[in-house]
């Protein structure tokens, strides 16, 4: 039976600058960090509130995934926050362009959209 998500993996193109962002902007906090020699690529675990976590690695070479059009597989990455608005206007202070405020038709819940470093779209739903 499952218990809840654990963990999403990020695979970055330049690892400075994902650290970063994952850390400094959106405010993650470092579990863990291991450079794999045997692989030339980073981990990185990033602890979240609620527990959940995202595995932020490199790997030489990488292949750029398809955005648009919008591929198969994992479309976004969500997070749940108390104020959208808030989170929308701390983003902007650190220079993210994050798409206007909607409103989910299905839940009246607010939430937006933004990018990581590598494009990844990422969004916040209000809890």
């Amino acid at each position: 039976m499952l218990l809840g998500i654990h963990h999403a993996a990020i695979i970055a193109s330049d690892y400075e600058r994902s650290k970063s962002f994952y850390i400094d902007v959106l405010g993650l906090r470092v579990i863990a960090e291991t450079f794999r020699a045997d692989r030339d690529s980073w981990k990185l675990d990033l602890g979240l509130p609620d527990g959940s976590q995202i595995e932020l690695f490199t790997f030489p070479n990488a292949p750029v995934r398809p955005s648009y059009p919008e591929a198969r597989g994992l479309r976004h990455l969500a997070f749940r926050v108390a104020d959208v608005a808030a989170v929308v206007a701390d983003l902007t202070a650190k220079g993210v362009q994050v798409e206007p405020i909607r409103v989910d038709a299905q839940t009246g819940k607010e939430f937006t959209f933004f990018a990581d470093p590598d494009g990844l779209p990422l969004e916040i739903y209000s809890s």
